[in-house]
């Protein structure tokens, strides 16, 4: 069950950046549109929630889920969004790539949790394939916007992985709540600030808007990208541990280089091939160890 859920969680993630792609060039406003797909998305499920009597109002006023909210959705989605105006999509994707990383670093740095050598091992193999899916088609111009945007997508990256661990605290504390209660709280108040943020910076005039495909992507990203995705995300955090989940950074680049090929005729080369192998090799060293455990903790609930 962990294992078909993380490749439904990888899958929709790796599809989502074509998304978010097309409903720019539709001439939606970054900002706005990030803000529209979580807000929306976590008023749907937490209403949901609610009527379904598994979650009370009090929630969203808890200070842990403006802290959530603020790390993993407004932190990491802000940040990504203004950095690729200045920052190919190639770079983004290896700099996002550096999350898993970043977890390791904070749990051995702030946490004290030890962090065995393979994971280790496979967060590096991982992190090299991704530059070798994205090395093709990398192009870099230097510039101070350019060093600028780096640094925020590595800081948007720190928020995500400061809020992942954050989370999974959060949900030992909160044992009794729904993940998926969890996601929705969360996810509303990173999209409030996401929208306060357009409001200040973005021009909310529909003029030029391409309706079809802008309003397209934004369903596919409210309904698959958030609703879906992300709630598979807490919920796997909650049988595993925050590096688990987060590892789908380094299964996306393959996945979109893969639609980009499909849907663009995008050239696919050998190193872009090896690539996925060693995320693939990478993957199965860092996570074989808690798939393991997952499996043995199902077969006691059973036995």
């Amino acid at each position: 069950m962990v294992g078909m859920a993380f490749t439904v969680m990888c899958l929709i993630f790796g599809t989502t950046f074509l998304a978010i792609k097309v409903g720019v060039e539709a001439g939606l406003p970054p900002f706005l549109s990030a803000g529209i797909r979580f807000f929306a998305a976590g008023a749907i499920l937490f209403i949901a929630m609610k009527l379904m009597g598994k979650v009370r109002w009090s929630l969203l006023w808890r200070k842990e889920m403006v802290f959530i909210g603020a790390g993993t959705t407004f932190g990491t989605f802000s940040a990504l969004y203004w950095a690729e105006q200045y920052v190919s999509s190639g770079i983004g994707a290896i700099l996002s790539a550096t999350g898993p990383m970043m977890i390791v670093i904070l749990q051995s740095m702030l946490l004290r949790q030890k962090t065995s050598r393979i994971t280790v091992i496979g967060c590096m193999i991982s992190f090299l394939g991704v530059v070798l899916v994205v090395l093709p088609g990398l192009a870099v111009q230097i510039s101070g916007l350019w060093l600028a945007g780096c640094l925020v997508i590595l800081l948007g990256e720190l928020c995500y992985s400061g809020g992942a661990l954050y989370s999974k605290r959060v949900m030992d504390v909160f044992r009794e709540t729904n993940p998926i209660a969890l996601n929705a709280a969360q996810m509303l108040h990173g999209g409030w600030m996401l929208l306060v943020l357009s409001a200040i910076t973005e021009p909310w005039s529909s003029e030029g808007w391409q309706y079809l495909p802008a309003i397209g992507s934004l369903l596919y990203l409210i309904l698959f990208g958030s609703m879906i995705a992300h709630t598979l995300f807490y919920w796997l955090m909650e049988r595993t541990n925050p590096l688990f989940p987060t590892t789908w950074l380094y299964i996306s680049p393959p996945i979109a280089v893969g639609l980009g090929a499909l849907v663009y005729g995008e050239h696919v080369s050998w190193w872009m091939l090896a690539g996925g192998l060693l995320i693939v090799t990478g993957l199965m060293l860092m996570n074989n160890g808690m798939i393991r455990l997952v499996n043995r903790r199902k077969v006691r609930s059973t036995a």
